[in-house]
């Protein structure tokens, strides 16, 4: 029988939130392909240099963003189904997915809040091991490599050293920042501030989609508990 009274307008909101979930699902499946295809990172994390590949820890939120915005739509289109056949079977397995879920956003969260900074410091550490190379006047055999490499960083980023150049560097800036004029070369920012700019940005975005799918979760534990309460004392039910 159906549910009547204030339990029935829980399921109605129920089912509107596990909408709104579903929406956020493929909104963050959304944004996490267009971080693992954003320009800026792309080239950047698909360098090599010395036989090394550029770090690719900034990957590793990504990837798990699309596997959580993936199983939210699933889970979303769970719970409404859920909702309106009012099957306690349904939303049981429902709530259970969503309790694992929301674990999973907490672990992932508290992971990205410890690496917040590895990200940035690792492809900083790159960049510098390229620019000792570029600066090298003995000749290196990587240095070419090594111009290469920091051309893709000045032109991705639209900066220029890391901020504390050597007279060396300076002397060289016009060769290896092309288009940029020693005037501009003195006003650009440092590529160490941008590469912390650029992530910082990004790991906001994905923190930023995460509080507010956490947010969502809670109502909806909160709905699917008391939705359930209600069908199991539904008069017909045993």
């Amino acid at each position: 029988m159906a549910v009547v009274g204030c339990t029935k307008c829980i399921k109605y909101m129920l089912f509107f939130f596990n909408f709104i979930f579903w929406l956020a699902g493929g909104v963050i499946l959304g944004v996490a392909l267009w971080l693992r295809h954003d320009n800026q990172t792309s080239n950047l994390l698909i360098l090599q240099f010395d036989g090394q590949q550029a770090p690719g820890t900034f990957y590793i939120s990504v990837y798990i963003l699309i596997a959580v915005g993936a199983v939210m739509m699933l889970v979303g289109f769970l719970g409404c189904y859920g909702a309106i056949q009012e099957s306690q079977c349904l939303l049981g397995t429902f709530f259970f997915f969503l309790v694992i879920l929301f674990a999973c956003e907490v672990a992932a969260v508290f992971w990205g809040f410890m690496n917040k900074d590895t990200i940035s410091k690792e492809l900083i550490n790159f960049y510098d091991s390229a620019y000792i190379k570029a600066v090298d006047i003995t000749g290196s055999p990587s240095k070419d490599a090594a111009i290469k490499v920091m051309d893709v960083f000045h032109k991705t980023l639209d900066c220029c050293g890391k901020g504390d150049d050597t007279p060396l560097f300076k002397q060289i800036a016009t060769t290896l920042c092309p288009g940029k004029t020693q005037e501009d070369f003195l006003s650009s920012q440092s590529c160490h501030d941008k590469l912390t700019l650029l992530f910082s940005e990004k790991l906001y975005l994905i923190g930023l989609a995460a509080l507010t799918v956490a947010v969502i979760m809670i109502f909806e534990m909160i709905f699917t508990m008391v939705l359930c309460c209600g069908i199991r004392n539904s008069p017909g039910v045993y």
